[in-house]
């Protein structure tokens, strides 16, 4: 075990990790124990209000838009100006802050990075703190890379660098290696709270500034907590309000119809929305797993972003971002290109550039990428339609109207699950969670760049089918038994095809066994991280 020197209000309980001491000084721990003992009490009512929200909808099986809130939908308001490293987001790529990931990202071509230690980010004590290390090194322009067979990787000028948007753990999570006052430290706050003392300054200096992406936020009461986090926060280091800025993932079912109130309360710090999409598909499962039959969502591939109700959540996006002079930002495009198959690639390409047209068609002002072969194909799509502009938030759409029951009208999908839908959210799910409880966060399965919302839905969906009662095409019905046949069968062919000797060394067996737990559980868990994290080495 480590520990601060005793003026410390933070207790380190963890192994020491290589340069530990850089990002856990005095100061930057007292600005955390700040931060935990003025916030986390907010924190915690707020997760017990998401709770009383979800028994809510398990008893109406519905959702609206708040009435309480109509005076801020109806009122004449816009955002802070975006500033200039924000202007133009037309292609962000995504990933974890490991060394040769923040080199790749940053060079990528892309106008923001988003810098993550949430969803492709698997939170081990070294990922923590070498992923703070490794963005201030990249800062100062002290960072390089050595890979397999001397290739090296090293910083473009700073001018082609993208700018970072950092994305810190969602509110849910702990870091149980930190504790203030004998609890441990929310995640967000600790993520947030060392990138943001270690680099605000430094990134002012730089021309840009500590920006934020809020993720898995459910109401925009928890957007207003995040504004007074970023209020005090400025005001502890001496730097002028208004500085951060934060774009937040609409990525739950219940924020989506929050959108303008979510705005609101970060409006002087706010600087546009995204479309989570892999974790806005989780959020429904989630929240309406005991609706019926109706809310039943087939395989996760066969929901596109034009099915009618995505379409509604999208449309409903970029209308409140452009009528409030926010950036809206589109979703994720999560292929990995093969080195071996053209094929592949050809018909993934395709597949792509179709989705990147259709949202700059739309209106959205950029879009995610999580592979640097992607950026050319995504900023072609942008390119096309703004040309010289920065943005196109003078497209106010207008002509959108979207109706609360439009949002979760999941039964206006033809598709239906598949068994080997079943298959395949067992498959990934298994393979996800094992590298995940290795640490890695960002893992390429099957032609994919899969997080942890990949597990999520996975693990979701297996749930939701059993409990549905879903027949499958192939007259087998969705239940325990199954899902456990299929999970072994699965086992078994990794066992195949990886080798004895590398399943033994890997963790196979407790992603099976977590795999079927939080799939098959009647109590379900409300993240899958949460279990896994006691885990996690």
């Amino acid at each position: 075990m480590s520990a601060p020197a005793p003026s410390s209000p933070v207790v380190v309980e963890a192994q020491p990790v290589e340069r530990q001491g850089e990002v856990l000084t005095d100061a930057a721990l007292a600005f955390l124990a700040e931060l935990h003992r003025r916030f986390t009490p907010r924190r915690d009512e707020l997760l017990a209000l998401r709770r009383d929200r979800r028994a809510e909808i398990a008893r109406t099986s519905s959702l609206d838009f708040l009435p309480e809130t109509a005076a801020v939908r109806e009122g004449d308001w816009q955002v802070a100006p975006a500033p200039a490293a924000l202007e133009d987001r037309r292609v962000e790529i995504t990933g974890p802050t490991d060394r040769k990931m923040t080199i790749n990202a940053l060079n990528s071509g892309a106008r923001v990075w988003l810098a993550d230690f949430e969803d492709a980010s698997a939170p081990t004590w070294e990922n923590v703190i070498h992923g703070q290390l490794n963005l201030t090194d990249a800062y100062e322009r002290r960072i390089d890379f050595a890979g397999p067979g001397g290739k090296s990787y090293a910083l473009r000028p700073a001018e082609e660098l993208a700018t970072v948007v950092m994305r810190p753990r969602g509110w849910h999570l702990d870091e149980r290696h930190l504790r203030v006052d004998g609890r441990a430290v929310p995640g967000a706050l600790v993520d947030f709270g060392l990138y943001f003392f270690r680099n605000a300054q430094r990134l002012i200096d730089l021309g840009k500034g500590p920006y934020f992406y809020l993720p898995k936020t459910e109401s925009h009461l928890e957007a207003r907590l995040w504004n007074e986090i970023f209020v005090f926060a400025q005001d502890y280091v001496g730097i002028p309000q208004g500085t951060v800025r934060a774009t937040v993932l609409i990525e739950t079912i219940t924020a989506a119809y929050e959108m303008e109130e979510i705005l609101y309360e970060l409006r002087d710090h706010a600087a546009g929305l995204n479309a989570g999409r892999w974790d806005y598909l989780f959020s429904i499962v989630k929240n309406f797993r005991d609706g019926g039959t109706r809310f039943v969502l087939p395989d996760r591939n066969a929901v596109t972003m034009t099915a009618p109700f995505m379409r509604a959540y999208t449309e409903l996006l970029v209308r409140t971002c452009h009528k409030r002079g926010a950036h809206a930002i589109g979703g994720m495009a999560a292929f990995i290109p093969s080195r071996r198959d053209t094929e592949v690639n050809k018909v993934a390409f395709e597949k792509v550039k179709a989705d990147k047209d259709r949202e700059a068609r739309d209106g959205f002002d950029g879009s995610w990428v999580a592979h640097p072969d992607l950026v050319p194909v995504a900023r072609e799509s942008f390119d096309a339609v703004l040309g010289d502009r920065p943005n196109q938030k003078d497209r106010l759409r207008e002509d959108v109207r979207v109706t609360a029951e439009q949002l979760i009208d999941v039964a206006s999908l033809d598709a239906r699950p598949t068994y080997e839908g079943l298959r395949n959210a067992v498959q990934v799910g298994i393979r996800y969670i094992e590298a995940w409880l290795r640490g890695l966060g960002a893992v390429a399965i099957f032609n994919l760049m899969e997080d942890a919302a990949t597990a999520e839905i996975s693990r979701s969906q297996i749930w939701q089918w059993i409990n549905a009662g879903v027949v499958f095409e192939n007259g087998e019905k969705a239940t325990a038994e199954l899902a456990r046949r299929v999970a072994a069968e699965e086992l078994a062919a990794i066992r195949e095809e990886i080798g004895a000797e590398a399943f033994e060394a890997g963790r196979w067996q407790e992603a099976h066994d977590l795999l079927l737990r939080v799939s098959l559980d009647e109590d379900y868990a409300e993240f899958l991280t949460l279990p896994a994290y006691e885990l996690l080495g």
